[in-house]
């Protein structure tokens, strides 16, 4: 009986593997194919064949060096992190107040923060973008970086994980006299690095990406991010797609290496974070 219990585990083990390699095969294929086509000369992108003898990095070579690719390169990188590094503060020490903290209206204000995820972010643009004309912010960093400093969702998802840390803890801090920033920052933050490290990768990944909002609020060249970038050099030189491909494949490449970065703490973040109420 056992033996026939652990073949058929095996079995189930061995067809789910083959499943996920498929899947995980067929998820790159694509991805394969642009890289092989950015290094494919402009004669032979249309073609199935691959000529490895003609495979170059010419386009790589020529889109950092005929355009302001680097300048891109770091606004997109100034935005994604200070973004990303400024969420993980607001949105945790926000969440901590949510879950730990005793104050009036202290539901009231969670339920706002829920109803606010439920109003789309386009309908935000105009309002924002007319708040930042009167600041003066248009057409610079702080405009990019400050309207997105703080995430409802996120808020939401760290008050779920910090309601699974045991109150022991706290209370035990609070009898040594750890001040209530002491706790958030010494106990609080540390034991929730998979859940942040979940966060931060949403963040970065959503914000390195964004192209609406960066084509709205940047007007000049010199404060494109990379997607707003890549896209003017789209529609100059569409038929280009070696060129075209090979800023798509430099835009990809940080997203992979963060996510591979943090990836053991991202899966815990996502298995760990509790719906406790």
């Amino acid at each position: 009986m056992w033996k026939k219990e652990n073949t058929y585990g095996i079995g189930v083990k061995i067809v789910l593997y083959t499943i996920c390699i498929l899947w995980a095969l067929i998820t790159l294929v694509p991805y394969l194919i642009a890289v092989i086509t950015s290094l494919k000369p402009i004669e032979d992108v249309t073609k199935f064949s691959v000529d490895f003898g003609k495979l170059s990095f010419s386009s790589y070579k020529y889109i950092t060096t005929e355009f302001p690719f680097m300048r891109w390169l770091f606004n997109s990188f100034v935005v994604a992190v200070a973004v990303t590094a400024g969420n993980l503060l607001f949105n945790s020490m926000a969440a901590y107040a949510l879950a730990r903290l005793d104050f009036p209206l202290k539901k009231v204000i969670f339920y706002i923060i829920i109803g606010t995820m439920m109003i789309p972010g386009q309908v935000l643009l105009i309002p924002i973008y007319l708040i930042l004309n009167r600041l003066g912010w248009i057409d610079s960093y702080k405009g990019l970086i400050i309207p997105w400093l703080v995430s409802a969702f996120y808020v939401f998802f760290m008050r779920q994980y910090f309601l699974t840390i045991p109150k022991d803890l706290e209370e035990a801090a609070l009898i040594d006299g750890l001040s209530r920033f002491g706790i958030f920052f010494k106990i609080f933050l540390p034991l929730s690095l998979p859940a942040l490290a979940a966060q931060a990768i949403f963040i970065f990944v959503g914000n390195w990406n964004s192209f609406m909002w960066p084509s709205i609020i940047a007007s000049s060249e010199e404060l494109y991010t990379l997607p707003v970038g890549l896209n003017s050099f789209y529609g100059q030189y569409y038929q280009f797609w070696n060129q075209v491909l090979a800023g798509a494949i430099l835009l990809s490449l940080p997203t992979i290496i963060v996510f591979v970065a943090f990836q053991k703490y991202f899966v815990r973040g996502i298995v760990t974070t509790g719906l406790k109420e």
